[in-house]
């Protein structure tokens, strides 16, 4: 006789949904429970930590004979340098503006975020920006010691300089950080005009290259006004369409002629700044009335922008010589996108924008080896990498 199946009783609609609904009711209760009060604010998302240190990457350009070539940290083929002996014998000046500004309240300095630390040293904001000062002194020191470097500032910054090859020379006017870039063009055409009145009881005559302060030179550059004798100043441009000029590096021939020249130009850009381009970010307005000027006087000179090849050409009676960025006024490559080396010839690297922690990582490395090939190749090495600086 067969064995009876046991009977299944049917659970009751009613219970199977309460078996289920119980756990979400639970989860839902406790996100309930963390939810923010009304009218309170939550966080915004953490942004992505950027490194501390260098982060080395491959380096960029192998196997093109006119690129370095690295192997680690050692160049493979030397970047082509001046020594001593091939001085061009042009006495050049750099001349930068530079103020200093204070945090935005006193417990700000101990906040994390407002400090950085590259190799044994941590630095504030003001300390930093004063590192990156004496850091471009002391690159023109190694490559360029003839040259002295003059620092227009505004007459209310507090800082001052340990290096005896700088000067402190004061140049009233409006340094806020908004009006900072208007205020350097003001700063050189005052620069400039006094030159022209104290050159009668100068001996001689020095060029001057005007420049950003976060540059290293690591070439002579005297050799720009002796090869062209004839420009009255020089730019340094590069294949973007919106903004081909940059205004971190401007040369400027030290006659009577040279210097009159340059004041004009300047003074055009400031009128271009003035009436296009006071709405612009405060780091763009300058080169894109820099841009407008040329283009007004030499449209041709859009042409050969996409070249990395010297040329000269005549805005409004002054003659300019258009140096290629890739050799005058390098940077580093930041993030992603196409990029094919280090020229070998490089003069001018330029640490811009997030880029400046990698020039006290350079200065340091360069200390500790003395060959500045090899202090190139940490840099092209480093330079996809931002750091928060």
């Amino acid at each position: 006789m067969a064995t009876p199946r046991p009977r299944i009783r049917a659970v009751p609609l009613r219970t199977l949904l309460l078996i289920l609904l119980v756990p979400l009711i639970y989860s839902v209760s406790r996100l309930h429970s963390w939810a923010p009060e009304k009218g309170m604010c939550l966080p915004p998302p953490a942004a992505p930590k950027r490194p501390d240190r260098l982060v080395l990457g491959p380096a960029a350009g192998q196997g093109r004979p006119d690129r370095l070539q690295c192997q680690g940290l050692k160049a493979l083929n030397d970047i082509v340098i001046s020594s001593e002996g091939d001085y061009s014998g042009e006495r050049v000046s750099f001349v930068t503006v530079f103020t200093t500004y204070s945090s935005v309240s006193a417990g700000d300095s101990k906040v994390p975020s407002d400090t950085v630390t590259v190799g044994n040293h941590s630095y504030s904001k003001i300390e930093r920006s004063m590192a990156i000062l004496n850091t471009f002194i002391s690159f023109i020191k190694v490559s360029m010691p003839r040259s002295n470097v003059i620092i227009l500032t505004d007459p209310d910054s507090k800082f001052s300089l340990n290096q005896g090859s700088a000067m402190l020379l004061p140049i009233e006017g409006n340094y806020s950080r908004g009006n900072l870039m208007l205020q350097r063009i003001k700063s050189y055409i005052a620069f400039l005009e006094k030159q022209l009145v104290e050159s009668d009881r100068l001996e001689g005559f020095n060029h001057f290259v005007l420049s950003d302060s976060d540059i290293a030179i690591v070439d002579d550059l005297g050799h720009i006004f002796k090869k062209y004798p004839h420009c009255h100043l020089a730019l340094t441009f590069r294949n973007n369409k919106g903004q081909p000029l940059n205004s971190g590096f401007v040369a400027v021939r030290g006659t009577r002629d040279g210097i009159h020249k340059a004041v004009g130009f300047f003074k055009q850009v400031l009128e271009a700044y003035s009436l296009k381009y006071m709405k612009a970010s405060r780091m763009l307005g300058d080169q894109l009335a820099l841009a407008w000027v040329v283009k007004s006087h030499l449209p041709s000179a859009l042409r050969k922008f996409s070249k990395h090849e010297a040329f000269t050409g005549e805005v409004n009676g002054a003659s300019v010589l258009f140096l290629p960025c890739a050799f005058y006024n390098w940077t580093p490559p930041e993030g992603a996108g196409q990029f094919h080396g280090m020229p070998l010839d490089v003069k001018v690297v330029h640490f811009k924008g997030s880029r400046k922690r990698l020039m006290l990582e350079a200065w340091n490395f360069y200390n500790s080896t003395s060959k500045l090939s090899d202090m190139l190749c940490l840099i092209l090495r480093s330079g996809r990498t931002k750091y928060d600086f």
